[in-house]
């Protein structure tokens, strides 16, 4: 048997390809290592599943869940070296496989299925677990069609922040060295410096610097607010998107920020005591973010949809040809594909779906509803996962971000409106709408993490079909995990909000709190606010009438502005210096870019192990904020500022590390 080379990523790794040129992955289709192997089967598993059961617990208690892949992928390597026969790069690429799709699943289940102990309807565990595990299963299954459309067909064009710092680490790690060091270095570095600035009371993690005169009038005059979040982990993330995808990214951040807010609340600000809705408070009484929240976030969610269409529609062409393939393969009449580029037959994916969509059928159907109902809400899970699997995988191909609670979102209203014409409604109507909403959300989460997967194994040169048959044995483990952690915790703590009587501990649960509102808003026949998500859709048309990537605007004007604003300083440092890089040209220039690459994704690692142990901390009841707080924490202008510095400390960093090897030259 052979073994595979310990060298680094070829040169066009993320470079589109000249004509005629193709991309050789670190192990070659024509080697054979260890994969697929019990070692890789047992640790992935353990590992997904302790993972799993940590998110779930920190996803509904503070709202964000634990980064599972990159960390799992830095296991991996440490791992390894505990037998005589040192694990494979293969192997590991097996095993963050698991980890990846364990923290999918979770987010999935976790932003959806709360809703209904929230609404007091008790799902049996059965019912939560055939959910969670459909929809992981679903969203595996779709994205392998389109695989080749994203790993390959559109090399080099999306920048796969994600998948790029799995890949880093998986192969610098590999190969050890001074580069390895350097990964290390940026990992230990980005890992202390997130993990004090989110978990303790250090110094201020978003900057704001409404301490300063210009500013400090702004949020009541014009709802304008400019927020930062200063931590590593999304420098890291802009450097890997580069220039251009930051820079419309925060386009569309600065569109829904500085210009859509401020506008609401000119006109709205006339009409005192009227609430317009979907809104439940006067607009001259709400904030900045609560403008956004309201209304702007709407007209986000419309312009990803529409952006998703158009998504659709560019793939088109990638997917036929696929299914074309796959139905030649079946019959028989293709030859055998190469190990690198060989997915699991159409058979299996098609016998997968039915049986997903059997599951779906039985759920449903154990909810006392019309046959009809039954059958539009099988057809509407389907649909919305095939159409959602593609704006998933391209949203996080480009920013590493998916937005599963607007697409979930826009998933109740419709779902609502059409069971509302089957005669569905109340709590029966209430229940059938999350659990296609936890179906669809747990797909489209999945799916997009399948994009950071497949295109990492790519890179790598894995056997597609082995990270496939992972990802399903994964996605079933992390469902039964994250199912069976809902219902012991929904026996100790209360989900949302406090109900008078009831003494037991709240975990907060934000996103299914709001899906919750959603559906109870829909099921009561509420309106639609079909105006604002048209505005979205119309903004995602004029994008792509100017020939700029409507999705990545979409998702801009969906975020937050704090998460977009540090991808854009590291999309400039990424340009900087690959335009020194550029100019010095030969061994050095590529020394730079190679650098530049490992401590971007070192300082991704980091952040992602720092949020780790943090949420890890929050786990224990008697945790504070306040166990670690500087005396001049609650001084916003001198936290702020040391705030600042030391982000900028980062920026230097990532500038003279990528730098040094041009001096040593």
């Amino acid at each position: 048997m052979q073994t595979e080379e310990t060298r680094s990523l070829p040169e066009n790794a993320y470079a589109p390809l000249k004509p005629g040129e193709t991309y050789e992955p670190l192990v070659s289709a024509r080697q054979a290592p260890a994969e697929f192997t019990a070692r890789a089967v047992f640790w992935g598993l353990l590992l997904c599943v302790i993972f799993t059961v940590a998110s779930a617990y920190s996803t509904l208690k503070v709202g964000q869940g634990m980064e599972t892949a990159i960390p799992i992928s830095i296991l991996s390597i440490g791992l390894a070296r505990m037998y005589k026969r040192r694990s494979t790069v293969l192997e590991n690429v097996i095993m963050t496989g698991f980890g990846g799709v364990g923290g999918a699943v979770v987010a999935g289940a976790t932003f959806t299925l709360p809703a209904l102990y929230i609404l007091k309807l008790d799902p049996h565990p059965f019912q939560t677990v055939l959910i969670a595990i459909a929809g992981g299963c679903l969203g595996t299954l779709l994205l392998i069609p389109l695989r080749r459309y994203f790993v390959k067909e559109t090399h080099g064009q999306l920048p796969y922040p994600e998948a790029t710092a799995i890949t880093e680490v998986l192969v610098t790690g590999e190969r050890g060295g001074s580069q390895a060091r350097l990964l290390l270095q940026a990992t230990a570095i980005a890992g202390v410096y997130d993990f004090l600035v989110t978990t303790f009371h250090v110094w201020k993690e978003n900057i704001d610097f409404l301490f300063t005169s210009p500013l400090k009038r702004l949020p009541t005059e014009a709802k304008v607010v400019f927020n930062f979040d200063a931590i590593g982990f999304i420098l890291g993330l802009g450097y890997v998107m580069g220039l251009r995808s930051s820079m419309i990214l925060c386009a569309g951040g600065f569109l829904a920020n500085f210009a859509l807010v401020p506008l609401i609340w000119l006109i709205g600000s006339q009409l005192q005591d009227v609430a317009v809705y979907p809104a439940t408070v006067p607009i001259s009484q709400m904030t900045a973010s609560q403008i956004f929240r309201g209304y702007v976030r709407f007209i986000g969610v419309g312009a990803i949809a529409t952006a998703g269409i158009f998504g659709i529609l560019k793939s088109l062409k990638v997917l036929s040809g696929s299914l074309s393939i796959a139905f030649r393969a079946f019959q028989g009449g293709a030859v055998a594909s190469e190990r690198t580029d060989r997915d699991m037959s159409l058979m299996k994916v098609l016998i997968g779906v039915i049986l997903c969509a059997v599951s779906i059928a039985a759920i449903l159907g154990s909810l006392s509803a019309p046959v009809m109902a039954v059958t539009a809400g099988v057809a509407l899970v389907m649909m919305f996962s095939f159409f959602f699997t593609s704006v998933g995988a391209n949203a996080i191909a480009t920013t590493a971000r998916n937005p599963v609670s607007g697409m979930t979102m826009l998933t109740i209203i419709i779902s609502s409106l059409v069971l509302l014409n089957f005669g569905v409604s109340g709590r029966t109507g209430m229940f059938f709408v999350m659990a296609i909403a936890g179906l669809v959300c747990t797909a489209l989460s999945v799916a997009g993490q399948a994009a950071t997967d497949f295109k990492a194994g790519y890179w790598i040169g894995s056997t597609p079909e082995a990270q496939q048959k992972a990802r399903l044995l994964g996605g079933v483990a992390s469902a039964i995990a994250v199912s069976l952690t809902l219902v012991m915790l929904a026996q100790t703590f209360q989900f949302g909000e406090a109900v008078p009587g009831d003494n037991r501990v709240v975990l907060a649960s934000p996103q299914a709190s709001i899906m919750k509102a959603l559906v109870e808003g829909f099921m009561s026949r509420q309106p639609v606010a079909w105006l604002l998500l048209a505005c979205g859709g119309v903004i995602a048309v004029i994008m792509e009438m100017l020939g700029v990537p409507a999705l990545i605007f979409a998702l801009g004007m969906y975020l937050p502005l704090e998460l977009n604003s540090p991808a854009l300083v590291g999309g400039v440092l990424s340009h900087f210096i690959n335009k020194r890089a550029d100019r010095e040209g030969g061994v050095s220039g590529r020394s730079m870019r190679e650098r530049g690459v490992i401590i971007a994704s070192g300082l991704m690692a980091g952040g992602a192990l720092g949020g780790v142990i943090g949420a890890a901390l929050r786990l224990i009841p008697s945790y504070s904020e306040d166990w670690v707080k500087t005396p001049f924490y609650d001084n916003d202008p001198i936290s702020q500022i040391v705030s600042t510095v030391a982000f900028l400390a980062l920026c230097w960093y990532t500038w003279a590390g990528s730098m040094k090897k041009e001096k040593a030259a």
